[in-house]
């Protein structure tokens, strides 16, 4: 079966279409300012060389954050319009897992960061099991500095590492590979790789921070911005 994959969580864009990542045909943008104009038209041509079509895909999985606040609601946007009107199954999946995923190895306790800006990062911990994932550590974000900290117990690190801590992480620090849709595929098929989402409508992306513009308001006027996620009133 043909699954359409979709990471729009970092500022590259990565888009696959296949049942695994051994299969996979993959294309792969980067700039976040070019998510929204060119997903349509990746996921087209992916589809074209393929000789398919959208009644062919099985199924989305979604990496669904945290990340980029405007990628992750591009990637999002896409994947509800397909599966509203067409009726697509709809996977999503930690993109901190999908990135664990691109080192993961049977056995293996991997921690994957990402940059959250303002000297923050996002950090996730996963131990591979076969055919499960297990998460150790569920998405959050914490300062960079205390990343070796939390690292301990971990046998592998990868993602957006300083290079004064991936200096203290020695070899168990994999770099910063990037983010490929492909992983996305691979983790559909452990147990605990990925949730269905059965209300469409009611699912949004876990941004794990507020946009720039929007930590920027509230700083500016000591309040919650109105009508934005997790506001009163």
């Amino acid at each position: 079966m043909n699954w359409l994959a979709i990471d729009t969580a970092t500022s590259r864009a990565s888009v696959a279409l296949g049942s695994s990542s051994a299969d996979a045909r993959e294309e792969s943008l980067l700039g976040a300012r070019q998510h929204a104009k060119s997903l349509i038209p990746m996921v087209e041509r992916l589809l074209t060389a393929a000789g398919l079509t959208l009644d062919d895909v099985a199924g989305l999985v979604v990496a669904d954050g945290p990340g980029s606040f405007t990628g992750l609601r591009v990637g999002a946007a896409f994947a509800k319009g397909l599966a509203d009107t067409r009726g697509t199954a709809l996977r999503i999946a930690p993109s901190l897992a999908a990135r664990a995923m691109t080192v993961a190895e049977p056995g293996t306790r991997v921690l994957a960061v990402t940059d959250a800006l303002r000297g923050d990062v996002y950090v996730a911990g996963y131990r591979f099991t076969g055919a499960t994932l297990e998460t150790v550590i569920t998405p959050r974000v914490m300062k960079g500095d205390d990343l070796v900290v939390i690292a301990n117990g971990f046998d592998r690190v990868v993602g957006d590492v300083a290079p004064a801590h991936a200096s203290e992480l020695g070899d168990r620090y994999r770099g910063d590979p990037p983010p490929d849709a492909r992983a996305l595929l691979d983790l559909r098929q452990l147990d605990g790789g990925t949730l269905a989402i059965t209300d469409v409508h009611a699912w949004e992306p876990v941004y794990g921070r507020p946009a720039e513009a929007q930590a920027k308001w509230e700083l500016d006027h000591g309040r919650a911005l109105p009508g934005a996620a997790g506001a009163g009133g």
